[in-house]
């Protein structure tokens, strides 16, 4: 039987790190009303340990960002936003 998959996926503690709680940690993923609040931005509880509060910071301003619910299907961001490719500089022959 496989190890990861569907499987691992629904036995993770799903946390929204967009609502932290006061003591530490996260809310759990989801909203109480659909009608009030902003999009959570979910991910394993494990995932959200090893972010820093600026990954965090970044996330939750990318998914609320974008527009919600295009199509009828919920949107998605990357959890971690990929890194910019510096151009590298030629060095200058002094002459």
């Amino acid at each position: 039987m496989a190890r990861g998959g569907l499987g691992k996926w629904f036995k993770q503690n799903w946390v929204d790190i967009g609502r932290p709680k006061k003591g530490g940690g996260y809310h759990k993923c989801g909203r109480p009303s659909t009608k009030k609040g902003k999009y959570p931005k979910c991910v394993p509880a494990a995932k959200a340990a090893r972010m820093s509060k600026s990954q965090i910071r970044s996330a939750v301003r990318r998914k609320r960002a974008k527009k919600q619910g295009v199509g009828g299907k919920p949107t998605n961001v990357k959890t971690f936003a990929a890194r910019r490719i510096r151009k590298a500089r030629r060095a200058r022959k002094k002459g």
